[in-house]
């Protein structure tokens, strides 16, 4: 997809000013042999390989890794994450976490999908958190900001760590990934189940192929996603589907809706929550500027129903909500209720329970 976001740091350098070791891993492209362009504490080295064209990947060493969510946010009120990794090679236009890239001073174009910290010691940083903490989460999400098997997993394999150490500690966890590398770890999770709550899910919501890849360039395919929900299902673990973001004019009319419903209750999903578009400042612009060059006969409809900022228009959410409802139900699914929210920590636990005691030093 065509970008202006600069991949140059802004005047004076990215506001993660700090640390740096020039370094080059074995292997480098030429022109990285020193880590210039982007300074952040920490910083290990920055990379390029073949494997991964046109990517750069920011190795740090991380000071923490659970981020405690305010209990004032809109999204996980007073839930703890874990992200391992900062940008996303899925480059999903639509992408909620853009922004976050601002944040170290990158854009959240191009950079947000080339530019990804990878923080390298994560689970060890994890497992010391959780020694030495008073009273420890009852339950981490992850998935929330960046996807945790986007594909530099593959090579920095980040999440068994992860894992192991949350079932260790006894802390129960849900993860959100649009990634089919989760397979690779089921071993794992169906352990983990045995001794914490762990909730999975996928977000499919594009069946159709040729608009997955305009809008989900570095995702896998929706087949490859939904032969992940059948392998979870057959590891004898529950799979909730994210049917998120449903598109206007794109994938949210009523056949539509029942052609990923129908793909979904075949693919043996435990629940689906669908979830319609929204546009935050920076995504809205992008999006629509996609929108013009892609469909540009919804540019209008578009700029209607968003007209009012976030979140679409009123009476265009009501259809929407009216058709998937019944699709849902035309499907044999469960309406989503809060129950189904509340397994991804989506809007906070509403009588949350005492936090579970920390585990024994020793143990470590």
């Amino acid at each position: 997809m065509t970008d202006t976001t600069s991949t140059e740091p802004p005047a004076g350098g990215l506001r993660w000013a700090g640390q740096k070791l020039d370094a080059a891993a074995p292997g480098a492209l030429p022109g990285l042999e020193r880590a210039a362009s982007f300074q952040m504490p920490g910083l290990v080295q920055s990379i390029r390989t073949p494997e991964f064209r046109g990517m750069t990947f920011h190795e740090v060493l991380a000071k923490s890794a659970l981020n405690h969510v305010p209990a004032t946010a809109k999204a996980l009120p007073g839930e703890y994450t874990i992200n391992p990794y900062r940008g996303c090679s899925h480059a999903c236009v639509y992408c909620y976490a853009r922004p976050t890239h601002e944040h170290l001073g990158m854009g959240l174009g191009s950079d947000f999908e080339t530019q990804i910290v990878v923080k390298t010691n994560i689970a060890e940083v994890l497992r010391s958190e959780l020694a030495r903490k008073r009273s420890i989460p009852d339950r981490v999400a992850l998935g929330t900001n960046t996807d945790p098997y986007q594909r530099a997993e593959g090579r920095y394999a980040l999440m068994p760590s992860i894992i192991e150490a949350l079932a260790d500690a006894g802390v129960s966890f849900s993860i959100l990934t649009k990634g089919s590398l989760i397979r690779r770890d089921l071993d794992l999770l169906v352990a983990a189940r045995e001794r914490v709550d762990v909730q999975l899910g996928l977000s499919i919501a594009v069946v159709d192929d040729e608009l997955q890849h305009l809008m989900e360039p570095g995702t896998p395919s929706a087949s490859a996603r939904l032969a992940t929900v059948r392998a979870i299902r057959d590891a004898g673990l529950d799979c909730t589907v994210f049917a998120a973001p449903l598109l206007p004019g794109l994938t949210d009319s009523a056949s539509q809706i029942d052609e990923l419903m129908s793909a979904l209750v075949d693919a043996g999903v435990t629940a689906v929550l669908p979830h319609l578009l929204y546009l935050q400042p920076g995504v809205k612009e992008l999006y629509f500027a996609w929108i013009d060059r892609e469909r540009p006969h919804l540019s209008a409809g578009y700029r209607r129903i968003y007209g009012g900022g976030t979140y679409a228009e009123k009476g265009y959410r009501d259809e929407f909500w009216s058709r998937v409802r019944a699709s849902m139900l035309r499907n044999g699914l469960p309406l989503p209720d809060d129950a189904a929210h509340d397994r991804f920590a989506l809007r906070g636990r509403r009588t949350r329970p005492a936090l579970a005691a920390a585990p024994e030093p020793t143990l470590f």
